[in-house]
């Protein structure tokens, strides 16, 4: 007789599994994985712990659990995550929206109101460009990466989310951008330094883009260095530039800031108390006189 495997015996099996593996809340991942398998939620799953699993449920759980145990991240598996609870789709061929990259749209949203130009540099799979988007319906936004598939997907995700009339979508290199110019420039670009890839966690480092994370340059600043630069053609006067920056990287990536003429500068921690985001505004100057610098 062919063993039974309810719902409850197959997520003790898979957390136990999981663990062996060295993945870190592996109970959870399996009741997520589980859960969609069998067109749950998890509290539908609590609620069906004595249910029996059919062969072809179990045949489609294992090739999930089979990933999973190779340390695919849990959102390509179910290829859609979620972002200021949005629903995005991801795939490999993009980095998957962290929550801290939340902290970016909020202080992107409290300079910008109205009738706002909004140019996102490197979207990715569109998260921060349809957040504001979602958030600022008066606002004309551009949404540029190197990727042509990133573009699909992030056009994709526009559509989805009922805000694709108001982004533009078009491939651009964040080193030679142009356009504009724009009330806002935002970006979470690349910043890990190339030393340190080799180190970053095997659900990152073996199946996320490097294209969206390796930083270019010792370092790892190369993008910063390259959209301070250009910042001086892409804002209008009292523009921002706002970005996403790495652990430990924040004095850096201001001092960048202030030495190509931005002003106001200032960071921002996100809710783990690490600074997270940097800013700076472009003001028209006269003389020396008004340059304030970036401030703590």
């Amino acid at each position: 007789m062919a063993e039974t495997w309810t719902v409850l015996k197959v997520l003790r099996w898979t957390a136990d599994y999981f663990r062996e593996k060295g993945i870190d809340g592996g109970r959870l991942d399996a009741e997520v994985l589980l859960a969609d398998t069998l067109g749950l939620d998890r509290v539908g799953l609590y609620l069906q712990f004595d249910r029996p699993l059919s062969a072809d449920e179990l045949t489609a759980y294992r090739q999930r659990v089979t990933r999973r145990a190779q340390r695919e991240p849990l959102q390509y598996i179910l290829g859609e995550t979620e972002f200021w609870s949005l629903p995005l789709r991801v795939t490999p061929e993009v980095l998957i929206p962290r929550a801290d990259t939340e902290v970016l749209v909020e202080e992107a949203l409290k300079k910008m109101t109205g009738t706002v130009t909004i140019l996102d540099v490197g979207t990715g799979s569109g998260a921060i460009a349809i957040a504001l988007a979602h958030e600022l319906p008066e606002a004309r936004i551009e949404a540029v990466d190197i990727s042509p598939a990133a573009l699909a997907l992030a056009e994709e995700n526009a559509r989805r989310n009922g805000v694709a009339e108001r982004i533009t979508f078009r491939q651009a290199d964040l080193h030679r951008l142009a356009g504009g110019p724009y009330d806002l420039v935002v970006a979470n670009p690349p910043y890990i330094p190339p030393a340190e890839m080799d180190g970053l966690m095997p659900e990152v480092r073996e199946h996320e883009p490097h294209l969206a994370l390796r930083g270019g340059d010792v370092d790892g600043l190369a993008a910063y260095r390259a959209l301070a630069k250009a910042s001086a053609n892409l804002l209008k006067t009292n523009g921002w530039l706002l970005v996403e920056v790495g652990s430990g990287q924040a004095e850096a990536v201001r001092r960048l800031f202030t030495d190509t003429g931005l002003d106001e500068c200032y960071a921002r921690d996100d809710y783990a108390g690490i600074p997270r985001v940097i800013g700076g505004r472009r003001r028209q100057k006269t003389d020396s006189s008004t340059t304030r610098g970036c401030l703590g």
